[in-house]
């Protein structure tokens, strides 16, 4: 027997990691334009003034690395990420729901659990040497942008667990009220 706090809690969880996901994805957004303004410092200091930051052009790299690994889980809940969708947008939002829930299922966490498994050692040695950029000016923190190899996967699984938890409620015939009348719908993407 379920008690009505047993019913909101699955929606509170979906909320929570959606609100999550959804801040997440507004603050990296910010790292895209600090993109264009560090690229448009090092074509001033390259052409106009003659000069280069090793720098500089590696933390594009950073922020690059940041924009698409930080911004993975966000773009899962804004239904973003690239796929053939010629039948599953003529599903109905159960089919939707079922479609959701299996490759969830049986798709999404078990490669988001591989991929953070097979990083493990890869970013233990980084952080062990303290890993860093291999030009004298360069930035002294490899460790850290390869330990984003073990937050994208986690980030991924979380709102995995939410578009999971989201097609189980419309199974059950418990859609998030706040959601909207399509679970699926999206409203924004980076």
């Amino acid at each position: 027997m379920t008690t009505p706090t047993d019913r909101q809690t699955a929606p509170k969880l979906v909320h929570t990691l959606n609100v999550f996901s959804q801040g997440l994805g507004g603050a990296i957004a910010w790292f895209t334009a600090a993109m264009v303004l560090i690229t448009c410092v090092i074509v001033v200091l390259r052409y106009v003034l003659s000069t280069g930051s090793i720098a500089l052009q590696e933390s594009l790299s950073y922020l690059h690395a940041m924009v698409f690994m930080l911004g993975i889980g966000f773009t899962l809940k804004q239904d973003g990420h690239v796929r053939v969708d010629i039948f599953y947008r003529n599903f109905s939002p159960r089919i939707r729901a079922w479609v959701n829930l299996l490759g969830s299922l049986f798709l999404l966490l078990p490669v988001c659990l591989v991929i953070f498994y097979l990083s493990l050692d890869y970013v233990a040695s980084s952080w062990a040497i303290r890993e860093r950029s291999s030009e004298n000016s360069g930035l002294p923190w490899i460790y850290l942008l390869k330990s984003l190899l073990l937050v994208m996967p986690t980030l991924l699984l979380l709102q995995g667990i939410a578009e999971f938890s989201k097609a189980l409620l419309t199974l059950l015939g418990r859609d998030d009220p706040a959601s909207g009348s399509d679970p699926n719908a999206s409203t924004s993407t980076i």
